[in-house]
């Protein structure tokens, strides 16, 4: 009788309905997100290659069906199966990260891929959702065992496993953004799991304290990390900064988003893509949508990333068990936060750092990374409480 329930409760799971404003959103951003890449790509291409202008979306366009399956299957997944592989997710996460850092491919200083049988993959996309799943457990185990709200297991015990992950993605890879985006997540997993407030308004304001301290050395000197100083620089001072040089990409930027105007120059019109906008088709795709749909059409995309923000929390709020809340809310973070931070960068409201925008910036670590993490918020939603 027992095995007939479970056998009747799994075939409810499989067949039941998932969140069809996720799927419908989703589709509609990756979908605007391959034309926009088509368009930014297609002159940089055509320069590399000398005759295709096809190289970049041929490929994202493939990663891109891979994903969609991956996203279906997983859909169709029990979600609840990860909670018991969190420590060897873990593990595999790190030991990932490590060897980037001794044996992966890069350029400027900054290893980030392995390449393994002729493909190359950005582990550190993969590992933002290992972690979620890694610290969604962790976190679902301290509620249930009322520990959630106790300094030692509740707050310093979780923050014990970022110190891994900061050597192996920030001092290793020197990959700042990474290392940010995965912490920042952790610690809203944290928040929404229910760790005691006092610890992190403590925590803040020594951040904040850290932070305005590195911003005032790098305003007026140069540091261990030069081109993130020089960096901030350009952004506090850009009116003063060499527009040839360090403030080229980002001045450029200005100019696409500013002559899009309301309307934008038509879909295939931009100018700015034409090798003056170093690398349109990855971080600063945006702002070959600014100058080509205008700033109507950049208020559809950012309508439609805040619409997949909020399905994400109502997924999460009206998950079965504290792990679907916590992998909701995780990966809802990591969209909607490398959306933030890349439309933030490419206004200038920000310095420049290297987050793609979700579904649009070409790189096919990143966009199976995305889609899988979709897959797994689908299936979150199956548990038949947000059909509604």
């Amino acid at each position: 009788m027992t095995k007939k329930n479970k056998s009747k409760k799994f075939s409810f799971f499989i067949n039941g309905k998932f969140d069809y404003t996720i799927i419908v959103v989703t589709v509609l951003l990756l979908c605007i997100g391959l034309i926009m890449l088509l368009s930014a790509s297609a002159p940089a291409s055509l320069s590399e290659t000398g005759d295709d202008s096809y190289q970049y979306i041929r490929k994202q366009g493939l990663v891109a069906g891979i994903g969609i399956v991956m996203m279906i299957v997983l859909s169709k997944v029990d979600y609840r199966i990860f909670r018991k592989l969190k420590w060897l997710i873990y593990a595999i996460c790190i030991a990932l990260l490590v060897a980037v850092g001794f044996v992966g491919i890069g350029e400027g200083g900054a290893r980030r891929w392995i390449n393994l049988f002729g493909f190359s993959f950005q582990p550190s996309e993969f590992a933002k959702i290992g972690f979620i799943i890694f610290y969604a457990s962790l976190l679902s185990d301290m509620k249930e065992s009322n520990r959630i709200k106790k300094l030692v297991p509740g707050f310093l015990f979780p923050l014990i496993f970022l110190i891994p992950i900061v050597i192996s993605i920030y001092i290793l890879q020197n990959h700042f953004s990474a290392t940010f985006i995965i912490c920042a997540i952790t610690l809203v997993q944290m928040f929404v799991a229910g760790t005691n407030l006092k610890y992190f308004f403590a925590s803040a304001f020594v951040g904040i304290i850290g932070v305005l301290g590195f911003l005032l050395k790098a305003s007026t000197s140069g540091g261990a990390d030069d081109f993130r100083t020089s960096r901030i620089q350009t952004w506090l001072h850009l009116d003063e900064a060499n527009l040839t040089g360090d403030a080229w990409q980002i001045t450029q930027s200005l100019y696409a988003i500013g002559s899009g105007g309301l309307f934008g120059l038509g879909l295939g019109n931009s100018r700015q893509k034409y090798l003056y906008l170093p690398e349109p088709q990855n971080d600063f795709i945006f702002a070959v949508l600014a100058e080509e749909l205008g700033f109507f059409g950049c208020i559809l995309v950012i309508f439609l990333f805040v619409l997949f923000v909020w399905r994400g929390i109502v997924i999460a709020i009206k998950a079965e068990d504290n792990f679907g809340t916590l992998i909701a809310i995780g990966i809802t973070t990591m969209i909607g936060l490398q959306a933030l931070i890349n439309i933030a960068v490419v206004t200038n409201t920000m310095p420049v750092t290297g987050m793609p925008l979700p579904f649009f910036s070409y790189g096919g670590s990143a966009m199976l990374a995305d889609l899988i993490g979709v897959g797994i918020l689908l299936s979150v939603s199956r548990n038949g409480k947000t059909s509604s």
